[in-house]
């Protein structure tokens, strides 16, 4: 059963822009070991290279490494086709390095990985897949083409060609794990900071819709007495106005307005209830008010709350959480979305421990789906049927992650099944089939009297500004 959560798309491609300076000064670095390790090669073991071609190679990275720096403002950051070019340049500059140098007898061939797992950390699949194959390309041009290794004494120094060929093989292996393994981590990592970043969003949003509340709350009730006040006056003002007609409408139009005030300010702070009544409900109480918004969804929604074998009557009062309500909200829109014609909501708690279980009449979670519900951006097959009821909704699991991590937040544990699971943990009292959400809370971290900063009783404190 997907969701209605609409995806981050909008900004996720500048998200893996990188900076310039950054592939700068990996070049920087590159060219400082490149410039070694000829040096070294000459000087240190006599190997007679080609050193102009050497240097006009890595000259062609120093220039290339300038024009960026002055050309460039110091804070821009490559789009993915600049930051192709430029990876591009590295491996085709590497790759004629090491043709100068013996190809796949040189053991510096392995750098060519490098600008392989670069383009998968940072770019899309298709860049991937260009630097890749030109990559294995160049790999395996240089097992058979490439100038040889002349010591001192004029000899050729090459290793037998089997281990050129275990070299060739595990370079490509190599290129294609590495690159492959590369390119889904970073888009994991991806996918989960877009998705928690539209968890932050919607717990911000719900957290401020809640302070507003309370704010309008308390407003009405301390404008209630004054409200009240003008009330009376005006009908006392109304009974000694009857020898004035003209007077006594303008009482009666004051007393509307004040009734008007009220009705305003109740309907503001509807969901605010009273300031200290704002931290905490009755578990039925929060439960109405996450589902308040897809009341009148065309689904018939069915409320019921009952204690477990042993527990008090009386339930229990809960801490009034955004990341609850909103966690809430999201699983009953996902049930009223897939759902037929009902939807039960069952409110249950024991001495220690508080649930609830959310369960909907209609084809229930996908079965071979079931172990990744709750993971971000991950679209589910849809049946033709519910591509006919609903042709323009295109489910990509973010409404669910949000549901889940807000509420995991706050204490719970969350488990997915389908009503005709035999394993499900308390059997359904209702039609054996449709999904299941159990959301289960130790009391010690959503009970409103049990927990560290048990919300107090007693008379409101003033707002202090």
């Amino acid at each position: 059963m997907p969701d209605r959560g609409s995806p981050l798309t909008q900004g996720r491609e500048r998200s893996s822009w990188i900076r310039l300076r950054t592939l700068i000064l990996l070049r920087w670095v590159a060219i400082i070991g490149q410039v070694t390790a000829i040096s070294v090669a000459q000087q240190l073991y006599h190997l007679q290279l080609d050193m102009l071609f050497c240097f006009f190679a890595v000259g062609a990275s120093v220039v290339v490494n300038l024009i960026a720096m002055f050309a460039f403002p110091e804070n821009k950051r490559l789009s993915e086709y600049e930051n192709f070019l430029m990876i591009m340049f590295d491996v085709l500059q590497l790759g004629f390095l090491l043709y100068l140098t013996g190809g796949l007898h040189n053991p510096f061939a392995l750098l060519l990985l490098g600008p392989v797992i670069i383009s998968a950390n940072v770019m899309g699949l298709r860049s991937t897949l260009i630097i890749g194959g030109t990559t294995i390309l160049l790999v395996t041009l240089l097992g058979q083409n490439h100038l040889p290794l002349i010591d001192r004494q004029g000899g050729t120094l090459r290793i037998p060609d089997l281990f050129v060929f275990g070299n060739w093989v595990a370079m490509v292996i190599a290129i294609v794990f590495i690159g492959a393994y590369s390119l889904r981590i970073s888009s994991e990592t991806q996918s989960m900071s877009d998705a928690l970043a539209a968890t932050n969003m919607a717990l911000s949003r719900e957290q401020k819709l809640t302070d507003l509340g309370g704010v309008v709350a308390a407003a009405a009730h301390e404008l209630g007495t004054p409200l009240a006040t003008i009330k009376l006056a005006s009908a006392e003002l109304m009974e000694e106005l009857d020898d004035r007609p003209d007077l006594q409408e303008d009482a009666a139009l004051i007393r509307q307005q004040a009734d008007r005030c009220r009705d305003i300010l109740r309907d503001m702070g509807r969901a605010g209830k009273d300031d200290l009544h704002l931290r905490q409900a009755p578990i039925s109480t929060v439960i109405q008010e996450a589902a308040e918004p897809h009341m009148h969804r065309g689904k018939i929604i069915h409320f019921s709350e009952r204690p477990e074998h042993g527990a008090s009557l009386q339930q229990p009062s809960i801490l009034r959480k955004p990341e609850v309500i909103h966690g809430l909200r999201n699983l009953i829109q996902n049930a009223v979305d897939f759902s037929k014609a009902n939807v039960w909501i069952e409110a249950m708690w024991s001495g220690d421990s508080i649930s609830i279980r959310i369960q909907d009449d209609g084809s229930g979670f996908p079965p071979h789906f079931m172990g990744r519900i709750g993971d971000p951006f991950m679209r589910f097959p849809r049946s033709e049927a519910d591509q006919l009821s609903r042709p323009g909704y295109e489910g990509m699991g973010l409404g669910l992650f949000i549901a889940k991590t807000l509420l995991e937040r706050s204490g719970a544990e969350l488990s997915f099944a389908n009503a005709d699971n035999p394993r499900l943990k308390h059997n359904t009292r209702h039609s054996q089939q449709g999904a299941v959400v159990d959301v289960i809370w130790p009391r010690s971290k959503i009970d409103a009297q049990m927990t560290p900063h048990a919300i107090p009783t007693g008379a409101n404190q003033p707002i202090r500004v």
